[in-house]
């Protein structure tokens, strides 16, 4: 679940009435007039129009096997459309292959329904060409443009347009390894294409309420899977999931604004109700019947993950209803068994790697990644799945595999070194024993993409100030050049300090205004996410720039990071959801978060706790909600984005992997929901969701909204109509946080 999409929002509803005792909204005593504003509404619109500062960044890096080439997309610093360009290194020089705007000719792209939920799960709202494929010899480009497919000679720069046959347009199509067909998704069934006699074939037939080659929406939304069909290594096969959402229970999803038009419709597996029923089938690329896998799908009913390597057998990682068991197994395309080679247990839940297993390039055996001893570790083990060595100590920081060089014997991966708010590069022998040594040094968030030959690799880095870079290095480290950004500049750095804070050693985040003044007292925004798995304390520039607008209307805003957050280990992660009976989804976030904020305002005299407002999204609309509701004397407003209300009403996989099965937690459902909650509020609130959302439904907010009704509590409520989880659209999101910043205005910076 994460943190909106086209259209206007509504005139603010205020429902209600007064409440007849109030809570005081500020301090007892008066406090200073407000100190004069600095905020630049200028910085507003720059940071709308280029989407958060994210427009005209290098994105979908990908190298040639040799490293003779860097391919990647790029759009303009306020442009949401994509095209296609060439990195050479050898000569430095960057040149653009694919110009959208030349193939569409100035027309808007057209996406399907189906496309563009995807493209949500994907968080991907740009247009143009939004990803390519390469082939295995790196030779070719598959291209996707407004539903048509294109390949691309990329040396020669010459374009060919497949002719797929008229009707839906494909949905995830993908180059055979050899080259000479493509896969891809149309009318619920998978289709091959002949790329030299440019003819078609359909190799599965659906039935109603099942689809073929797509990953169903928990796998995309919560698993990190987007892939629903794999070719074989040698393109004979391909293995493919079928998924039948007959038991899944519909939602719909109505534009208000076009009354004239049907609801869309779609399967939603909401916590402890059926999930679709999930099989992995292998069928032959020259057609046939298709070999379905056999596994215990009772205990183990999640696909979570699905790999078919050069060297390896096709395998699969399974997971139970429950999250705290998972198998590795392997799979026999012909005749349909599966062996297991190992599995893995947690008394709370286990998370999943999408990188794993991996197979190595000489068949020798596989990696593989588990938080076992307490914190995630790298092991090498053998082809039948023993442990041979662990090649990462079992203690916090390891964040991701890069790359595997046998020859060199050397492992690149990603780590949080001393603090899991940067992320460095480290390399390690493939042969275990030494220690790791460090790749980089400079503080912020660094990455990594490498050709398959390993002879040369781009260093992404998103420093703490600046803009983000993209350097093209050698194998022997030498710089080969850089991948041009576009980004645009913004008019200031945040006047931020980052430390830890408390007994717990919270991390933390300090953004004053630019004009602050010691002495001065300020009020306190809160900019929350509080829920598990998603840090907002990072050493990244973007981060804090929409937060320094908002400190320079007067505020000191701040962000926390409490447990549950990744980087810290299993227990950090996993305390407050360890037992069922304990499991609840506010305790320990509300606890940590005002824990932090009062140690926060002992050590900066500049804070006033009597004044404190909480903003977030997702699950920071549904921590900032619980926050005023809950904590009224330390809370005093609230602003909640597409908050989850009753987790019911959530999805399963994720809702169940930190409340567990509600039959079995009825105590923590009822204790985290707002809904049960909400007549007693007694603070400032503004509840802001998109109506086209469909990862946290609208309907969340309606309930919200009509229980505090019916209670006689005020609050605000703005809908955005035909919006999702995203708010993209420049002039939306400048009207969006003007009225946030005025709402905190009125309620917190007022004398009381």
């Amino acid at each position: 679940m994460v943190c909106s999409r086209l259209s206007l929002p509504l005139l603010l509803l205020v429902c209600g009435c007064p409440v007849s005792r109030p809570l005081p909204t500020t301090s007892p005593t008066a406090t200073p007039a407000p100190p004069p504003v600095v905020a630049d509404e200028a910085f507003l619109r720059q940071f709308a129009a280029t989407y958060r500062f994210r427009l005209g960044s290098p994105r979908s890096i990908a190298l040639t096997p040799d490293g003779s080439a860097v391919l990647f997309l790029r759009s303009g610093p306020r442009s949401f459309v994509h095209d296609l360009y060439v990195f050479d290194p050898s000569t430095g020089k960057e040149r653009r292959l694919f110009d959208a705007a030349q193939i569409l000719g100035g027309q808007r792209e057209q996406l399907t329904t189906e496309e563009r939920a995807r493209r949500e799960r994907q968080r991907l709202m740009t247009r143009g060409i939004t990803w390519f494929r390469m082939s295995h010899d790196g030779m070719r480009l598959l291209v996707s443009l407004s539903g048509r497919l294109f390949l691309v000679q990329w040396k020669a720069a010459q374009t060919t347009e497949l002719q797929i046959p008229p009707g839906s347009p494909p949905i995830d199509p993908r180059l055979s390894p050899d080259g000479t067909r493509v896969a891809y998704v149309r009318d619920g069934d998978l289709h091959l294409f002949e790329v030299q006699s440019q003819k078609e074939r359909r190799l599965t037939r659906h039935e109603p309420n099942v689809v073929n080659g797509l990953a169903e929406f928990v796998a995309q939304e919560e698993m990190g899977r987007q892939r629903g069909f794999w070719w074989s290594p040698n393109s004979a096969r391909l293995a493919y999931q079928q998924t039948d959402t007959s038991a899944v229970k519909r939602l719909h999803i109505l534009d208000p604004a076009r009354p004239d038009q049907a609801p869309q419709q779609w399967p939603y597996p909401r916590a402890g109700q059926p999930n679709a029923r999930v099989r992995l089938g292998v069928v032959s690329a020259a057609g046939g019947p298709t070999r379905w896998l056999a596994w215990d799908h009772d205990r183990f009913p999640y696909l979570t993950t699905v790999k078919w390597p050069e060297k390896g057998p096709l395998l699969l990682v399974v997971q139970s209803r429950r999250q705290d068991e998972m198998a590795l197994l392997v799979g026999d395309p012909v005749h349909g068994q599966t062996r297991a080679l190992l599995s893995e247990r947690d008394a709370a839940w286990l998370n999943i790697d999408q990188q794993m297993p991996r197979w190595l390039p000489d068949g020798s055996g596989f990696l593989w990644t588990t938080e076992r001893q307490g914190a995630w570790q790298l092991e090498m083990r053998a082809p039948d799945g023993k442990l041979l060595r662990a090649l990462t100590p079992a203690k916090p920081g390891y964040r991701g595999l890069l790359d595997v060089d046998p020859a060199a014997g050397t492992l690149l991966v990603k780590a949080s070194v001393d603090s899991p708010r940067e992320v460095h590069l480290l390399s390690l022998p493939l042969a275990g024993g030494a220690p790791a040594s460090e790749r980089s040094k400079e503080h912020g968030w660094h990455d990594a993409v490498f050709a398959r030959e390993h002879q040369v690799y781009v260093h992404t880095l998103e420093p703490l100030s600046g803009r983000p870079r993209f350097t093209v290095h050698r194998k022997d480290g030498s710089r080969a050049g850089q991948l041009r950004t576009v980004v645009e500049d913004p008019p200031f750095a945040a006047n931020l300090e980052l430390l830890q804070i408390g007994p717990r050693r919270f991390e933390a985040a300090v953004v004053r205004p630019r004009n602050f003044r010691r002495g001065r007292r300020y009020p306190v925004v809160v900019y929350a996410y509080g829920g598990p798995g998603y840090q907002v304390v990072t050493a990244r520039w973007h981060r804090y720039l929409i937060q320094q607008w908002i400190a320079d209307h007067g505020f000191v805003v701040v962000s926390i990071d409490g447990r549950g957050t990744p980087g810290r280990g299993r227990e950090w992660e996993r305390s407050g959801y360890l037992l069922p009976r304990s499991r609840s989804f506010i305790e320990v976030p509300l606890a940590d978060q005002a824990e932090a904020l009062r140690a926060l305002g002992r050590r900066f005299d500049e804070l006033d706790l009597s004044r404190v407002g909480v903003l977030g999204w997702s699950f920071g609309g549904y921590f900032a909600t619980m926050a005023v509701l809950r904590q009224p004397d330390l809370f005093r407003a609230a602003v909640a984005g597409a908050p989850v209300t009753e987790w019911l009403d959530y999805d399963t996989h994720y809702t169940e992997r930190y409340l567990g099965l509600p039959d079995e937690n009825r105590q923590g459902y009822r204790s985290s929901s707002a809904l049960l909650l909400a007549p007693s509020l007694r603070r400032p609130l503004l509840v802001i969701h998109g109506t086209a959302d469909d990862n946290v439904y609208f309907s969340h907010s309606v309930r919200l909204s009509d229980t505090l009704f019916r209670a006689g509590r005020r609050h605000d409520f703005l809908p955005l109509t035909n919006f999702t989880h995203l708010v993209p659209d420049p002039l939306v999101t400048r009207r969006l946080y003007r009225r946030i910043v005025d709402f905190f205005r009125r309620h917190l910076q007022r004398s009381g």
